[in-house]
């Protein structure tokens, strides 16, 4: 049985007596508005908690979201989860879908740059309601037992599906929802939890997504095993590296990256796979890489054509000195060890980022919102990652609760998005999933797109804008 949950009531926390920390404000709302499009768009947004219980009816955590909604009839939901293990859903909130913006994840940006909030034309809100959730550990999200417990009930991959889905469903249940078309969004880890919570509502709790939307999901792990072996993880990342090298030369189009893969599934497979059997083959996929990511020659030599995305990232930017980030190599960082054996800074991209991202979170939640709360905002918990129990089941992927999601709702559509420069959780990687999945009805259900940019593409305005225009025509087709 999930952990349920349900809302904080105002006043005090059942809890409180044994837990140190001050307990936290009732829910919060701020009315707003925003002008998309030429239309203003007015809406109200919460910052609201609801307690999870154990099987015995227990509090055992208090999960904090965020919700924007507008006082319209027939509006969507969408609910919205990161990743990490141990991100809050601050990153698709001021990053992505949310109605505000915050400039950061570029090439350039500072962690000391002003984290001012902007209007986002990237936003869905004007055609679906946002309700951001923020795990347990993560955020203001907090666990209420001991670290034992929290481990147990929380951080580890069967117990967080099912507490997430049963906030979900008790989010719909508490503001009347359950008749309104539900979507789900979930990026990076957040893209593994998105088929499974799906097919835990569906399946456990009765409750049917009409779509989900993957942002660079971490789908299919195994794909990337068996490196001596199997060809498949360096037809995985060369697309990725190549498409970072056309951005640099301001070549990157759906065109040059059509060319990109189908070179990689074509003559780059054949000739790994024969490997060295046949030598001229060889030297030709060696020039032809070479080429393609703009990487010296003999780095791609050494490498046998087969870039390891560790050495390749220090490897890009070597003689200015600096790192590449595995979610976005042309976003760079001063490489402060260049002489040690391996990487021992901080990926570029996240050393960045963390910084105003959460200055934003907390003076939005604090300041505009007016929910006055006293405690550490995590916006990605290492202490989270470190202890998240890496079980058979992380490993295993989200493909079989996707296939088996889409097969139980002929109705149900599936967006898998992701940046081509990301090396984190790279596009080929989904091409290649969704290329063996049987086609149940409509071949287009189940889709892939692709944007310039990395693991956030969406810190691209044009690529925010340009998801927003895709994901507004899969809800049309609803």
């Amino acid at each position: 049985m999930p952990a349920a949950s349900e809302p904080s009531k105002p006043g005090p926390n059942p809890v409180a007596e044994k837990n140190p920390l001050p307990p936290l404000p009732a829910d919060a709302h701020v009315a707003q508005s925003i002008t998309l499009d030429g239309k203003k768009v007015n809406y109200t947004a919460t910052v609201g908690t609801l307690f999870v219980r154990d099987p015995e009816g227990k509090a055992v955590g208090q999960l904090v979201y965020t919700a924007y909604t507008v006082d319209e009839p027939n509006r969507p939901v969408t609910f919205a989860v990161n990743g990490g293990p141990g991100a809050a859903s601050v990153y698709l909130n001021f990053g992505a879908i949310g109605p505000k913006h915050l400039n950061a994840g570029n090439e350039g940006d500072s962690p000391s740059d002003p984290a001012t909030l902007v209007d986002n034309p990237g936003t869905w809100l004007d055609f679906t309601d946002l309700v951001f959730l923020d795990p347990i550990g993560t955020g203001f999200s907090r666990s209420l037992v001991d670290e034992d417990q929290t481990k147990k009930l929380f951080w580890s991959t069967e117990p967080d599906i099912e507490y997430l889905s049963r906030a979900i469903y008790d989010w719909l249940v508490v503001n009347d929802r359950l008749q309104s078309r539900k979507y789900l969004v979930g990026e990076s880890y957040g893209g593994f939890r998105g088929p499974r919570i799906t097919y835990f509502l569906q399946s456990q709790l009765g409750v049917a997504m009409n779509g989900v939307v993957l942002v660079s999901p971490y789908l299919n792990p195994t794909l990337e095993q068996n490196g001596d072996l199997s060809p498949l993880p360096w037809l995985v990342t060369l697309p990725s590296i190549t498409a970072a090298n056309l951005e640099r030369q301001g070549k990157l189009t759906p065109e040059t990256m059509k060319g990109v893969i189908d070179y990689t599934l074509g003559d780059y497979l054949t000739t790994v796979v024969h490997g060295y059997t046949d030598q001229a083959a060889t030297d030709a996929m060696i020039k032809k890489v070479t080429d393609m990511t703009g990487l010296d020659p003999t780095f791609v030599k050494e490498s046998g054509g087969r870039l390891e995305t560790g050495a390749y990232l220090r490897e890009v930017h070597r003689e200015q000195g600096k790192l590449g980030s595995v979610y976005d190599s042309n976003v760079t960082m001063f490489d402060p060890f260049p002489y040690a054996p391996e990487q021992r800074a901080n990926d570029p991209l996240l050393a960045t980022l963390i910084a105003p991202t959460t200055t934003a979170m907390v003076n939005w939640v604090t300041h505009t919102v007016g929910w006055k709360v006293d405690a550490r905002y995590n916006a990605l918990s290492y202490e989270v990652g470190s202890h998240w129990s890496r079980d058979d089941e992380m490993r295993r992927g989200s493909v079989a609760q996707l296939r088996q999601a889409v097969a139980a709702d002929p109705k149900l559509r599936v967006m898998i998005v992701h940046g081509w420069n990301d090396l984190s959780c790279p596009f080929m990687g989904s091409i290649l999933t969704v290329n063996e999945m049987p086609i149940m009805g409509d071949p287009t259900r189940v889709s892939v797109h692709e944007f310039p940019g990395g693991h956030m593409f969406y810190t691209r305005e044009s690529s925010r804008v340009a998801l927003r225009k895709d994901v507004m025509e899969m809800f049309n087709k609803h």
